[in-house]
């Protein structure tokens, strides 16, 4: 990313503080990542994007995840939509007539997936592994 991006990250971060700096960051890797996932150079709806954020944390953080997005300040996925609509008013992201913030409400549920999920996922490993 380029320092244009930092640069208005950082003004968006004075007017929501709400999210860290990182948060943003992540939130456009994730948008490349699920673009290369769904083999598209384009758009990708809400519904996508959290998809392709859900397994870009398990991947990266893995049983950290919930630590990091705590320290991110994002609580649910409605955070994310919120991070998304910042970068859309400044013009770094654009959007659909049919993109809605609605799409990133109740997208999953972070506990569910990231402890629960990711437990049974790596007990499953293990067993294979044996």
């Amino acid at each position: 990313m380029n320092n244009e991006f930092y640069e208005i990250v950082e003004r968006i971060c004075d007017q929501d503080p709400r999210y860290r700096r990182e948060a943003y960051e992540f939130v456009m890797e994730s948008l490349t990542f699920t673009q290369r996932k769904l083999k598209r150079s384009k758009h990708v709806s809400g519904p996508e994007l959290l998809k392709g954020i859900q397994l870009l944390l398990l991947e990266k953080f893995g049983p950290m995840t919930l630590t990091v997005l705590k320290h991110w300040g994002i609580e649910n996925t409605e955070d994310f939509g919120n991070i998304v609509f910042n970068l859309v008013e400044h013009k770094v992201l654009s959007k659909t007539e049919d993109d809605k913030h609605e799409h990133f409400l109740n997208g999953f549920d972070f506990k569910e997936v990231f402890e629960h999920k990711y437990r049974h996922s790596l007990a499953k490993k293990i067993s294979r592994m044996r």
